[in-house]
């Protein structure tokens, strides 16, 4: 039992310094203060490869590691102020987005595995995501929610795309190492 224990807590601490990584490509600020990153794709597999509760603790560890300063933000932001800016909604979301992200891959275990974790990542990555980022934009920024939705309908072709990539790369892992897709056991 201490083996899976631990091995568990080394795949949270991996997913969240995976996530901090993504932070490493550069990023592209848009006009109203949301930059387009990597990082999403990262809470993506956090729930498709670790799961509902493992995938949450990633990002909340992530986040916990931001939240007191380290610069893990894409662009080195950190601290507590980025969950009052513009960004906030979007950071505020990730935890739940990778709880319902690996939900659902934990409960749908018939069918393309890429195809149920592509599909999971637009619903709990985008879908959720979207509804935390802009209701946060919206109060940040004092415009409407549709104003705040057509300005984040930007990174919908992106964030489609890391949705298909992260169904293709924990099939792709699936098959190598089936053992290490904890959202399939």
């Amino acid at each position: 039992m201490r083996n899976n224990t631990e091995k568990h807590v080394a795949y949270v601490a991996l997913f969240a310094a995976l996530i901090a990584a993504l932070g490493l490509v550069p990023k592209l600020t848009l006009g109203f203060g949301v930059p387009i990153t990597a990082q999403n794709l990262g809470i993506m597999l956090c729930g498709t490869i670790l799961g509902a509760k493992r995938g949450s603790q990633a990002v909340l560890l992530f986040l916990l590691l931001v939240a007191v300063g380290l610069p893990l933000l894409s662009g080195g932001n950190g601290g507590l102020g980025v969950f009052f800016s513009v960004s906030g909604g979007f950071l505020i979301s990730w935890p739940i987005s990778a709880l319902i992200i690996g939900w659902i891959v934990e409960k749908c275990q018939k069918g393309s595995l890429a195809l149920v974790a592509g599909v999971a990542s637009v619903i709990g990555g985008i879908v959720v995501v979207y509804i935390f980022g802009i209701a946060g934009m919206a109060i940040v920024l004092k415009k409407s929610i549709w104003e705040c939705t057509t300005m984040a309908s930007i990174f919908l072709p992106g964030d489609i795309i890391k949705a298909f990539i992260a169904g293709l790369l924990t099939a792709s892992i699936a098959k190598a190492r089936p053992a290490s897709v904890l959202s399939r056991q």
